[in-house]
């Protein structure tokens, strides 16, 4: 008996704790919905005390300052002060800086001290492109602005004719992501060119030679083998040796001599292996030469010539 009645009041305990619990939440409620009514009565008619501009030029690109964006915003800077601060549409204000080239990102803000803050991003470039005629930085998303004299930044550079939307030089950024990150590859490399969207060709610092990387894609493999070209036969060969080294197909590399010899004329029937222009191959292991993969012809723009004749 006696435990049934501790229960019992331990129950009633509970049970009262709830009701104060729920009774304080309930005014609570009604206080946040008064107190919120109040305020944006107030916040209503509160008039603005001004509007800032702030650039976050930490990067010292100058492609943009708060005096030319206050020139930008016409004459909303002066009249801000005394308007009702929310007539300042601060949604609209983010829009139209954002559409300018020159600004990566806009943040406006109406502030507790009744002033509007207006913070800008500018650009912030990741590559240089020379497209055709034209000169511009893209950003990450492919945003451009037109290279000026009044900046420079030395950042990668691109090189092609990108009329075709399917394929942007912002589709490059990979890539040049990856070669910055070794330094190896960030030293070697002076330029990328876009011939098409599966050759893609890396330009060393070593003059007279390049490398056609084939599509942006497959990046671990493709370095492995142009590693591969750089540690075990350039020092053989020579750093000179070769013009054109691919990588563009599957499990092999193959390299195109700088110094090729004419034919001999037709009627001058000789074996000579070296008047002809061959390939160097690099195929992985167990892969025969010409092939990809054991028992897979490997894919060629052009056809190699055969280093000798058929003999009769």
């Amino acid at each position: 008996m006696k435990k049934g009645r501790q229960a019992h009041k331990k129950n009633s305990v509970r049970s009262n704790r709830t009701a104060i619990q729920a009774v304080v939440a309930i005014a609570l409620a009604v206080y946040l919905v008064f107190a919120l009514n109040i305020t944006s009565g107030v916040s209503a008619n509160r008039e603005c005390t001004g509007l800032k501009i702030a650039v976050n030029d930490t990067a010292s690109l100058k492609f943009v300052t708060a005096t030319e964006l206050a020139h930008e915003l016409g004459d909303l800077p002066a009249k801000a002060r005394g308007m009702k601060i929310l007539d300042i549409d601060t949604d609209s204000i983010e829009r139209y800086l954002e559409a300018i080239d020159k600004i990566e990102n806009v943040n406006a803000l109406r502030l507790t001290d009744g002033s509007v803050l207006v913070t800008v991003d500018p650009l912030h470039p990741v590559a240089r492109v020379f497209d055709g005629t034209k000169s511009y930085y893209i950003n990450r998303t492919g945003k451009r602005i037109s290279a000026s004299a009044r900046y420079h930044i030395d950042v990668p550079v691109i090189h092609g004719e990108f009329t075709d939307s399917l394929f942007p030089p912002e589709k490059v950024i990979p890539l040049l992501d990856y070669i910055a990150q070794d330094s190896l590859w960030n030293s070697l490399v002076s330029m990328i060119k876009v011939d098409r969207m599966h050759d893609i060709i890396i330009v060393p610092i070593i003059r007279g030679q390049v490398i056609n990387f084939g599509s942006p894609d497959n990046f671990d493999n493709k370095f492995q083998r142009l590693g591969r070209m750089y540690s075990e036969v350039m020092p053989v060969k020579g750093w000179s040796y070769y013009d054109t080294i691919s990588v563009k197909w599957d499990g092999q590399i193959v390299a195109t001599r700088r110094n090729k010899k004419l034919d001999r004329p037709k009627f001058l029937d000789e074996d000579d292996d070296e008047e002809t222009e061959v390939s160097t191959m690099i195929a992985g292991e167990g892969v025969a030469p010409g092939q990809v993969k054991a028992g897979i012809k490997a894919k060629n723009d052009k056809p190699i010539p055969a280093a000798k004749k058929n003999q009769p």
